[in-house]
């Protein structure tokens, strides 16, 4: 039920058939099965001949335990062969995502060098209207439009560098540099990102700040993926129509948490004690590799903090990280 894909604009799942399971060399075991049943109960009929019934009904015996014990065994097999073609598709899978997070960056690159042209020739047109004496405070014609105009186009560069900015935060994979972090504006910032699309599903998303946190001991980039997934897992997890909420808190003296919940369909009780084990979803196949909640733990854990979930089938699901935080109070 988790999910790691982000917003619009993603790139289409690559459908990969799953291997066989009944291989050649499963039906060589199950032909081992057979013989090793047919041997001990092929001696049955001459053992009954030669030293009477009881030895007979002990070479049927050894017949039928050797078919379960042949079958138990072909069984565990047959499961480790499943499990590792399974294991195998996600490992393909998060290569893909390894390959798309590399390109995400050298697109970001060159989608930076004519964003820098744009911005420059706007700043330039902006100076040569004001030589001409058409500044925003000049209502010559048309121009105080051209001049809203060329302001909208400078905000909508930022806005397109801020995004790219951010997608070569996600892109490096570096040591964590731990800084002191506003984790309220910080939520906020990821909030807004994934909003958009949860309106599209009907989603509402709620804030509970608390408005005295202290700034959070933290690695931004790395804490922004977290939150970033968590609110991505949230989204899919309400089919139609639901609410997540997030809430932050102070956490005994030196520490903050932070909640994502969510109105979805929950977890299995069975499945909580492997949500965060690499590789395991329960997402179709092709909708998710099983490795963003892993990797959440991994990062929260090397942030010096920690991760929980609480679940209920049909009510919904919340997460909560704990972080060492400053003395010092954060914006709010």
């Amino acid at each position: 039920m988790r999910k790691e894909s982000g917003p619009t604009g993603r790139c289409p799942d690559i459908d990969i058939t799953p291997y066989p399971i009944e291989e050649p060399g499963q039906s060589r075991l199950r032909l081992f099965q057979v013989l090793i049943t047919l041997l001990p109960a092929a001696l049955a009929i001459p053992l009954f001949l030669c030293a009477g019934p009881i030895y007979a009904l002990l070479a049927l015996s050894v017949a039928a335990v050797s078919f379960m014990v042949a079958g138990y065994y072909i069984g565990r097999i047959a499961r480790a062969n499943e499990q590792k073609c399974k294991l195998d598709l996600q490992l393909i899978q998060s290569q893909k995502l390894a390959a798309i997070g590399e390109l995400s960056s050298g697109i970001a690159h060159e989608i930076n060098n004519p964003l820098a042209i744009i911005g420059q020739e706007v700043e330039w047109m902006k100076h040569l209207m004001k030589e001409a004496g058409c500044g925003s405070n000049t209502p010559v014609g048309g121009m105080s439009e051209f001049n809203d105009s060329l302001i909208e186009i400078g905000r909508q560069v930022d806005r397109c560098r801020e995004i790219t900015h951010k997608l070569l935060d996600f892109a490096r994979k570096k040591e964590p540099l731990i800084q002191a972090v506003d984790m309220n504006r910080l939520i906020e910032d990821m909030a807004k990102l994934v909003e958009k699309e949860a309106r599209q599903r009907n989603v509402l998303i709620e804030r509970n700040y608390q408005a005295d946190l202290p700034l959070v001991r933290t690695d931004p980039p790395l804490l922004r993926q977290v939150v970033l997934n968590l609110l991505n897992n949230a989204n899919w997890a309400i089919e139609d129509r639901g609410v997540i909420t997030i809430s932050t808190m102070r956490a005994g003296k030196n520490a903050v948490e932070f909640m994502v919940s969510d109105t979805g369909c929950g977890i299995p009780p069975e499945n909580l004690d492997k949500i965060f084990d690499p590789f395991f979803t329960t997402k179709p196949p092709g909708k998710g590799t099983g490795l963003g909640l892993s990797i959440c733990h991994g990062i929260i854990s090397k942030l010096g903090g920690s991760i929980s979930v609480d679940s209920e089938v049909g009510k919904g699901t919340t997460f909560t990280v704990h972080l060492p935080a400053e003395t010092t109070k954060g914006n709010n």
